[in-house]
């Protein structure tokens, strides 16, 4: 009964994230995907709760750089276009 309550709550967990920041959203992602496979490399060595923890940790940490990288090209890119747009006129 227990395992077929984890999937609601889930569901329910992230239906919250809808109006986040995309820093939010990347980090959260990172660290739910990276916990999950953390408890399934885990499980195979008896132990799936560090696994999670530390995966949901490498995960975060992860979606933080992806963000920082993301949030780098968007204002390169917005650079560029302001750039072009002084030299069109």
């Amino acid at each position: 009964m227990r395992r077929l309550m984890i999937l609601p709550v889930l569901l329910l967990g992230l239906s919250g994230c809808a109006e986040t920041s995309p820093t939010t959203q990347r980090v959260g992602g990172g660290a739910a995907a990276g916990g999950l496979a953390g408890a399934a490399i885990g499980s195979l060595s008896g132990n799936a709760g560090w696994g999670a923890l530390i995966g949901a940790g490498v995960g975060a940490g992860g979606g933080f750089l992806y963000d920082q990288s993301q949030r780098s090209r968007e204002e390169a890119y917005q650079r560029g276009v302001q750039s072009g747009r002084r030299s069109a006129q």
